[in-house]
């Protein structure tokens, strides 16, 4: 199953007198969360190791590992209790997150219909998910027209017959159903209740899942409300809608629709740190609402005016892919499966040779410490081990644009998987047998220089003219820097180096080395002769003697 994702899986007891009558027992329904992986190859494990869970009561929450809940008992740390489960309605709520894109996307079950909220572009783990549960796929909701992902909704409802939903205002190149606000949308014995939220977006919608008796169990938030911050109101602007326009209507949402909900509901957001739709955002995936008006910036007391100089304050520019993106998800896409086809096409040496001679862009997603070592002249950098789609979104403009691949053998679909989910549906083929072919061939490679970070901080003694480029973000050079460096944000250095000297040796280094090979693969193919990657980047840097700018925490700076 292609399933780039960690899942949190939560069950609740729908029944409120079942609840009672399991409490009375002295059940633990309180904190207990268990977090279930899928292991596979398009986990970022660096990411995951930095995911913690955030502590939060679920008063419904019963604990779940593996397959322990069982049709007529339930299981608690592997002990089976003597509690008979046949009049009790259960209800399972799984969180779907892909560490590349920081996105979550959520399962909701109900007496064998299933909602999937704001699924990502591959339909397999979906339909699987609800194979194997014996659900029915019901709707398909999205919580706005996504910038920074295709929506999977068009092609999960042609396989699935399920409808999908949006929030008023939602104008779509397809079939769709556009709720009212405050429309209750029925799932088993469970109700789901849009809440109509603009602000990031003026369809933008929230979705508050109720029990039978209508008491708040969780809220899917998408870019309304994330962990730590809101939606950025940048990204929809109109002729006759501006920024400032957008920021006030996030106020009103958010201080009308969603503050006034109980404390204790369990907030799920459409993303989490690492996305490009806020600034702020928590490594956390979840929380409850009362944790977010305590902790959150934009839910403390102030101003509406005070609220929307807070949040249009630091805004980043937006990855040029964004618009593209979220037109697709709008007007319409072709079929994820025609692209995965295509995409996964074998080239030999010849073949790819006849497509280079087309002008079709080679993109090499091999790690940086492999690419570092040979590459095709011309090909371009971005590692799958990594935030390799939202990069390609960044790097690569035109997103129609043919592609040739080359990949580590075995990860040729995931490959063409993680293309597709940001709009990128125009892959040739790849390269079969790699660069090991393409050598054996006896065709031409080149290298990229890299040195150590203790290498470069004795070069710096030496020379206090030293051309050093930092091309980490602009947030992430204030907070700390190297005095000998220029800030060259990757995303925008393309557009920013015409003015360096291209026999000039300069020096790269990003945070980690990921973003450093990226840039260093860039100049090289704009002629540049001596450039020089430093492995580790500023993280090995700053254990050196090198002189560095005094420290500024991140968050004073919004």
């Amino acid at each position: 199953m292609l399933l780039h994702l960690s899942l949190l899986s939560l069950i609740f007891v729908t029944d409120k007198r079942a609840r009672e009558s399991l409490a009375n027992k002295k059940i633990a329904f309180v904190n207990l969360v268990t977090k279930i992986y899928d292991k596979s190859p398009y986990i970022c494990e660096e990411q995951e190791k930095k995911r913690q869970l955030c502590k939060i009561k679920f008063q419904l929450v019963v604990k779940v590992t593996n397959n322990l809940l069982l049709p007529s008992y339930l299981c608690i740390n592997n002990n089976l209790l003597n509690i008979t489960l046949k009049n009790i309605s259960i209800m399972k709520v799984e969180q779907l997150y892909t560490g590349c894109l920081a996105h979550g996307a959520y399962y909701i079950e109900s007496e064998g219909e299933a909602a999937i909220i704001d699924p990502l572009r591959e339909t397999a783990p979906y339909l699987e998910m609800a194979k194997e549960r014996g659900a029915k796929i019901k709707y398909i909701l999205e919580t706005h027209f996504h910038a920074d992902f295709v929506s999977g909704h068009i092609d999960l409802a042609k396989k699935s017959g399920a409808q999908i939903v949006f929030g008023p205002k939602a104008e779509t190149g397809y079939d769709a159903y556009v709720a009212k606000d405050n429309e209750e949308l029925k799932l088993g014995k469970l109700r789901i209740k849009v809440l109509h939220t603009p602000g990031h977006t003026q369809e933008s919608s929230c979705f508050l899942l109720l029990d039978d008796e209508g008491e708040q169990l969780a809220i899917f938030t998408g870019d309304t409300l994330f962990i730590g911050d809101v939606g950025r109101p940048d990204l929809a602007i109109k002729s006759n809608v501006t920024m400032d326009d957008l920021a006030g209507m996030l106020y009103d949402s958010l201080h009308n629709k969603i503050m006034p909900l109980n404390d204790d509901l369990t907030v799920y957001p459409g993303h989490g740190a690492g996305s490009a739709c806020g600034k702020n955002m928590s490594k956390e995936t979840y929380a409850t609402l009362g944790n977010q008006k305590e902790f959150n910036y934009a839910l403390q007391p102030m101003s509406r005016q005070e609220f929307i100089t807070k949040v249009t304050a630091g805004l980043a520019t937006p990855p040029q892919y964004f618009g593209y993106n979220a037109m697709m998800n709008k007007a319409g896409y072709n079929s994820f499966d025609d692209a995965l086809a295509q995409g996964t096409t074998p080239l030999n040496v010849e073949a790819f040779k006849a497509e280079m001679a087309k002008g079709t862009l080679i993109l090499d997603t091999r790690h940086q410490d492999v690419f570092e070592k040979g590459y095709i002249p011309g090909a371009m950098s971005i590692g799958l081990d990594g935030s390799f789609a939202p990069w390609v979104g960044a790097m690569i403009e035109n997103l129609k644009r043919p592609i040739l691949l080359i990949v580590q053998e075995g990860r040729e679909e995931e490959a063409v998987t993680r293309l597709a989910r940001v709009g990128y549906d125009n892959v040739v083929g790849f390269l079969k047998g790699g660069l090991d072919a393409w050598t054996a061939a006896g065709e031409e490679v080149t290298t990229v220089k890299t040195i150590p970070a203790t290498k470069l901080a004795q070069l710096i003694a030496k020379d206090e003219n030293l051309k050093v480029i930092d091309v980490r973000n602009e947030g992430e050079f204030i907070s700390e820097h190297l005095l000998a460096a220029t800030n060259y944000p990757l995303a925008e250095m393309a557009k920013q180096v015409a003015d360096l000297d291209k026999k000039v040796p300069y020096y790269l280094h990003c945070a980690g080395g990921y973003r450093s090979m990226i840039a260093s693969a860039l100049l090289q193919n704009m002629g540049f002769e001596n450039i020089v990657n430093v492995a580790g980047g500023f993280k090995a840097i700053s254990e050196t003697e090198a002189p560095k700018s005094d420290y500024v925490c991140p968050s004073t700076l919004l």
